[in-house]
């Protein structure tokens, strides 16, 4: 654990969810997976494109509407039928064939559960501190056993950016009725959760190396007040 500026006083935290409580990439892999295979059974045609021609798609559809950024499954169920239409599909069964293929990444999406050894962390936090999880992702925090520690989740979209905006922070505080610095944001994410949580005016502790991640990142442009390497450091930084 590493003090780059001592923490004041907080009475929340919120959480970063993928990477940070969880590793998230063998999830997004089995969802993409699931996803792929319901397509090419359901609209043979997309058997002619991998995760590659879709990823591809998605990124010229961000260049064209880089605010789809800001909205995760907005993004998703757009490309769905955008590639649905270049692959010879009307629009009508593009439409229909990107909300079902949509409705079986995020069933799959959330087909997990927080390890015992977090959750119990969330709850003996939750004593002392009122947690929330502010996100970039659209995983359903109540399917994945988060319900009883987290008294909301904030998502992007509906006219809110994605961190590192400050928009997420902003809004949490209002909920929670709290001055932005009385919020300590965890993230693995050095420019998404420490960037943004600085820029915001809350107080960072970075995860780093992410959850299930081998390798350190380097500092994006802020400093965290604090870095851990593991997440169950964070009960030192909450009783010191």
């Amino acid at each position: 654990m590493k003090i780059y500026i001592r923490p004041q006083a907080f009475e929340a935290i919120s959480f970063d969810l993928d990477d940070t409580l969880y590793d998230n990439r063998p999830v997004i892999i089995k969802a993409e997976a699931a996803m792929l295979q319901f397509l090419h059974q359901s609209y043979p045609q997309s058997t002619k494109w991998q995760f590659d021609d879709w990823r591809k798609l998605k990124l010229a559809l961000f260049k064209h509407s880089p605010d789809l950024r800001h909205d995760t499954s907005l993004a998703r169920l757009v490309m769905l039928e955008h590639g649905l239409k270049k692959l010879g599909y009307d629009e009508k069964l593009a439409k229909a064939g990107a909300n079902a293929a949509l409705e079986h990444f995020v069933k799959h999406r959330s087909n997990f559960k927080v390890s015992d050894e977090v959750v119990e962390l969330l709850t003996q936090l939750k004593q002392k501190y009122r947690l929330i999880g502010i996100t970039n992702g659209n995983v359903d925090y109540q399917r994945i056993g988060l319900a009883e520690v987290f008294e909301f989740v904030l998502h992007p979209g509906h006219g809110y950016k994605q961190k590192p905006s400050s928009d997420m922070f902003a809004l949490a505080a209002t909920k929670l009725d709290l001055p932005l610095a009385s919020i300590l944001h965890v993230g693995d994410s050095a420019k998404s959760d420490v960037d943004g949580a600085r820029r915001a005016g809350c107080q960072a502790v970075w995860l780093n190396p992410g959850f299930g991640v081998a390798e350190k990142s380097a500092v994006h442009s802020q400093l965290p007040h604090i870095e851990i390497s593991s997440i169950m450091q964070l009960s030192q930084v909450c009783s010191s």
